[in-house]
């Protein structure tokens, strides 16, 4: 999980943070009082934020009511001196989940970071992701637009996480967020061992509540680390977390590239209309039959299309056969 951790106490601080990196989340230690969460949810966007202040009055309550009113994706565990009846009633209408000892002792810290994991995950139905796959039949026909935009739209009603499978050229991060993401698909995959739900989301860029990317790696010989088997992990654990997992794929069609084609449910080559692109769509649906895959995987969208082309769908229907054409 992604957590924020915010005390007064420098040494509490430490301490809190280096048992939840422990535990592979991924952790910001901020110091300051309770008013600064707002701050942090909005610029932050946290699973988790765990909050410890000795002396809670009722102007750190409002700040604290403020963020899980208007973030509520956003879990609070707060830390007191404090556990007097009047205050525990206060927090709870609040909406902090719990309400711990200060200083936090580590097993208790870390059972309730486990619980607040367990019922974020408790609602995702497992095994029920679906896959699509998104690639450009020549370079700049638009795949990468047509993937963040998709996914932007989808996270409105379901959990959806975008994984940046251009591992040399990868930047579909960049079409929705300014920032560097904590990790990368190389992170992943260096630490492949510690691999499970709370590093996978910790190691992405949450963009809304429901739509997450994963990065591609920042240099692209990071990429050299990534195996087929690594894609194969990933995928599998993504579609028990998500309920659609879209893959931005670069053109170059190598086993990473057929690994992950190989799980999609969908495959959507983009084209436009001109010969270059038709040249290379029908390529990929001669490769995708080789490969065994059925002639309803793959679903074709001309983007940017224009009736007055001269090249029109009928053209490009003699060329595909009876693949499904889309238009944008």
């Amino acid at each position: 999980m992604k957590i924020v951790v915010l005390s007064t106490d420098k040494a509490h601080l430490a301490d809190m943070s280096r048992m939840l990196e422990a535990r592979s989340h991924s952790v910001t230690a901020v110091e300051g009082r309770l008013e600064r969460m707002i701050e942090l949810a909005q610029h932050m966007q946290p699973d988790l934020i765990v909050a410890e202040d000795r002396h809670v009055d009722n102007a750190a309550l409002a700040s604290v009511e403020y963020v899980t009113t208007h973030f509520p994706y956003i879990a609070v565990v707060l830390a007191s001196i404090m556990h007097t009846p009047e205050f525990l009633i206060g927090a709870m209408r609040a909406g902090v989940r719990e309400v711990l000892p200060s200083p936090v002792p580590a097993s208790v810290l870390e059972s309730a970071v486990e619980r607040v994991a367990a019922k974020l995950s408790g609602g995702r139905a497992k095994g029920a992701g679906k896959i699509m796959a998104f690639l450009s039949c020549k370079g700049g026909c638009g795949a990468t637009f047509l993937a963040t935009n998709l996914g932007y739209q989808l996270a409105e009603r379901h959990s959806t996480l975008l994984i940046d499978l251009n591992l040399q050229f990868g930047d579909a991060l960049s079409f929705l967020h300014d920032g560097r993401p904590p990790s990368t698909l190389a992170d992943i995959a260096l630490h492949i061992e510690r691999l499970d739900a709370s590093f996978l989301a910790a190691s992405t860029v949450r963009l809304t509540p429901n739509f997450s990317i994963l990065a591609a790696p920042e240099d692209a010989a990071q990429a050299v680390g990534i195996k087929p088997e690594h894609i194969e992990a990933i995928l599998s654990l993504a579609v028990t977390q998500y309920e659609f997992v879209l893959l931005d794929l670069g053109r170059n069609l190598d086993t990473l590239t057929i690994k992950a084609l190989d799980h999609a449910h969908r495959i959507y080559p983009v084209l436009q209309s001109d010969l270059p692109s038709l040249r290379n769509a029908k390529k990929l649906a001669v490769l995708f039959g080789s490969l065994g895959y059925p002639r309803e995987k793959t679903e074709y969208i001309v983007n940017r299309y224009d009736k007055r082309s001269e090249i029109d769908l009928n053209d490009m229907r003699l060329l595909l056969g009876t693949a499904v054409l889309h238009t944008v």
